[in-house]
């Protein structure tokens, strides 16, 4: 975890960490599992944060939709977390009580923390290519305006790391950047500037991220993927059961 990098919009009300390549690959499936598994409990543990009040946000690319949100329940807690379990894709999740922590890997692709402090209502989505040429940014927000009756302009969003167009143009957005694309969208949707904060790192030129881009140009020897991970701190939310 790199001090540096950490969300700030968030202040106390919800626990926001970002891992990096010192805390080792987090998704099962690129490589030792075990190792993968002690590197997430380490993660986490370091955050505070329990594995087993954990879910992962756990997504596809064999699908055609790219914008499927559900809410996370209690018996989702630890799905996808301990072993690869995972039966149910989704591209975010959301979650409405405190101390049910959701978590995304990443390698290239962005993240975004989406928190509504006056609903009190939490969730992480991933934002690649494919979503936001579904316009997924803007949809992710669209979710929890009907389902869960948000006020877009009450949201505070934080957007990962990830990488940038002069590695990855997004050619069916005139060569722009995953970030500055994501931006828009969310902004279409309602979301004031004032409440998001978006990374600065460049996931290809940073060596403290694992890139996926990279990665496939031999420019790192290991695939990996880095977190983030969000948690609603305790008095948000509904009760916890």
């Amino acid at each position: 975890m790199i001090a540096a990098d950490q969300p700030t919009i968030f202040g106390d009300k919800v626990l926001a960490v970002l891992s990096s390549k010192e805390d080792g690959n987090l998704k099962f499936g690129l490589g030792n599992d075990d190792e993968t598994l002690a590197n997430r409990r380490a993660f986490l543990g370091k955050a505070g944060i329990d594995i087993a009040h954990t879910s992962l946000v756990g997504i596809t690319y064999d699908t055609d939709d790219f914008a499927k949100y559900r809410v996370a329940l209690a018996k989702d807690k630890a799905v996808g977390m301990l072993r690869t379990d995972m039966d149910r894709h989704v591209d975010a999740l959301v979650v409405t009580q405190p101390g049910h922590a959701l978590f995304l890997p990443l390698a290239d692709c962005a993240g975004a923390v989406l928190y509504d402090p006056v609903k009190k209502v939490l969730m992480v989505s991933h934002l690649g290519r494919h979503s936001v040429e579904q316009r997924g940014a803007k949809k992710s927000v669209e979710y929890l305006k009907e389902q869960l009756d948000v006020n877009p302009r009450d949201l505070q969003v934080w957007i990962s790391p990830s990488v940038g167009s002069a590695t990855y143009p997004l050619h069916a957005f005139d060569g722009r950047s995953l970030q500055a694309v994501i931006v828009e969208q969310l902004r279409e949707a309602g979301v004031s500037s004032a409440g998001i904060e978006a990374s600065t790192v460049d996931t290809a030129s940073d060596a403290n991220y694992f890139s996926h881009s990279e990665y496939l140009k031999g420019n790192e020897a290991k695939a990996g993927r880095f977190a983030v991970v969000a948690m609603m701190m305790p008095g948000q939310g509904e009760p916890a059961n």
